[in-house]
């Protein structure tokens, strides 16, 4: 249940990365209300996960869901470069994130 939580928690800082942006300094009212309710719970559900995983496999995987997720959704969907060196970049954060699942 813990690795489940944390993955979620991984999509909820992907999530309110964007929102992060998306409020333009905490002056759009709509995504600054969804920044802080996702950085709750992605926070609450990372807490929640370190209690059964090491906190530096638990972090470093959900820092890595966060990452990868913010960066696909700024290349999918708000028009950042997607050229091959980010992706392979992206690939080997990846790599990293399910290596220490694997060697939990």
């Amino acid at each position: 249940m813990a690795w489940i939580v944390l993955v979620i928690s991984g999509l909820l800082e992907t999530a309110w990365a964007v929102a992060l942006d998306r409020s333009a300094g905490f002056t759009r009212l709509a995504p600054t209300v969804v920044f802080g309710i996702t950085l709750v719970l992605s926070m609450a559900g990372l807490g929640y996960a370190l209690r059964e995983i090491p906190v530096g496999t638990g972090y470093a995987v959900w820092v890595g869901i966060g990452a990868v997720g913010t960066a696909l959704v700024g290349m999918l969907a708000l028009g950042e470069p997607a050229n091959l060196p980010r992706l392979l970049s992206l690939l080997l954060v990846v790599a990293g994130v399910v290596g220490l699942k694997l060697f939990h």
